[in-house]
């Protein structure tokens, strides 16, 4: 009897799916072979990619630390809650002071943290600058003007405002459990410019909101044929100086020398992603410089009731440009929100913002948010009365 038939057979078998799973791996694309490398992504992810710097201001504007900064003592439950989900950071700000900051987990206020979908927010506010100044005629415009790829067929039906109100109708695949999904491509794969210009239409653009990541990375590409930088570099000139940032932030790219993952990927701090709050507290103004129209602002943050929304039970309630309107109690305001729970709310009623950043969040829906997100903003109010 040769050698090889004595191998026990379960062990040519698990041989046999090592060498298939081997063959699949060689001649697999480079974002299945990054997604089974890495698997499910994290606000550790920072330093994973390539990235473009966007550099701290050269004269940093400081929080103040507010005359009661760190005397709320967290409760055990409510502290065992920030827990339960991963918190690393969690910042609650009222009147320009810092109130309470708490960094867990190795983090600290130094610490870059991936801000993923927030950034959707940021890209929001660049096209609104890049309106104000002129390099985008209308938010009506349609995205073919800018984009030669977008001139033809329904794809030149979509405009700069569907792609704001993720109304474009384009046939992006949202899904962050699918190792083939486009959301996956974008995230592990070195070619998002090609993957979301050949994105098809395939319901009426402007009709109904549909949560797409396509639809800002194609407002990233569009902003950069419009004003002649890459959105890194647009966001350094326009935000990052101006609102005198005090880290330097990273923007991580699909490859060496590629673009930016504009729908995820800003990497910074819990104290200098606070500043967008404060931005939109004070209408688009930084310290006396309106960075962006007050106009814009104000329809960045209103629902865009004109459109369906995703449920199918009336007008959108909670979505603007690119920045989502919380509900909590009898309150509306404003919130960035990422994948894992990356929460920045910027409250006008308490004149106060509140960060919460995190490894992980709640997979039960309540309608469109959740169900981890009102308990940070119930610990929040308890320090904030």
């Amino acid at each position: 009897m040769s050698f090889q038939n004595k191998i026990p057979r379960w062990q040519k078998i698990s041989s046999g799916i090592l060498l298939v799973i081997a063959i699949i791996f060689l001649i697999a694309p480079v974002y299945v072979r990054e997604a089974l490398i890495h698997w499910y992504p994290d606000i550790s992810d920072t330093y994973l990619f390539e990235s473009h710097v966007v550099a701290k201001a050269d004269t940093c504007w400081e929080w103040p630390e507010a005359k009661d900064y760190n005397t709320y003592r967290l409760d055990k439950t409510d502290s065992l809650y920030l827990d339960e989900y991963g918190t690393v950071a969690f910042l609650v700000i009222q009147d320009d002071s810092i109130r309470y900051e708490e960094y867990r987990d190795s983090w600290t206020p130094l610490t870059l943290s991936n801000l993923f979908s927030a950034t959707k927010s940021i890209v929001g506010l660049l096209i609104g600058i890049a309106h104000d100044e002129g390099y985008i005629k209308s938010l009506d415009d349609k995205v073919g003007d800018y984009l030669p790829e977008f001139k033809e067929g329904k794809r030149a039906d979509v405009s700069i405002r569907n792609l704001l109100t993720m109304s474009s109708g384009l046939n992006w695949d949202e899904s962050y459990s699918s190792l083939f999904s486009k959301t996956t491509q974008a995230y592990y794969g070195d070619n998002i410019r090609e993957l979301v210009m050949n994105l098809e239409v395939e319901e009426e653009p402007g009709k109904r909101y549909s949560y797409k990541s396509g639809d800002t990375q194609l407002l990233s590409l569009l902003l950069e044929a419009a004003t002649g930088q890459t959105i890194s570099d647009y966001a350094h000139d326009k935000l990052w100086q101006p609102m005198q940032a005090c880290t330097d932030a990273l923007w991580n790219l699909d490859k060496k020398g590629g673009d930016e993952k504009a729908y995820c990927c800003f990497n910074t701090t819990a104290r200098d992603v606070a500043r967008f709050a404060r931005l939109i507290l004070r209408n688009g103004d930084w310290n006396g410089r309106q960075l962006v129209s007050e106009e814009y602002m104000q329809e960045a943050i209103t629902p865009a009731v004109y459109l369906e929304n995703e449920f199918g039970d009336g007008a959108l309630d909670y979505y603007g440009f690119q920045i989502w309107i919380v509900k909590y109690g009898d309150m509306r305001f404003p919130a960035f929100r990422g994948l894992g729970g990356q929460y920045i709310f910027a409250i006008p009623q308490k004149n106060a913002i509140v960060v919460r950043l995190g490894h992980d969040r709640s997979t039960v829906y309540e309608r469109e948010v959740t169900t981890d997100m009102k308990p940070y903003l119930d610990i929040a109010f308890k320090i904030l009365k």
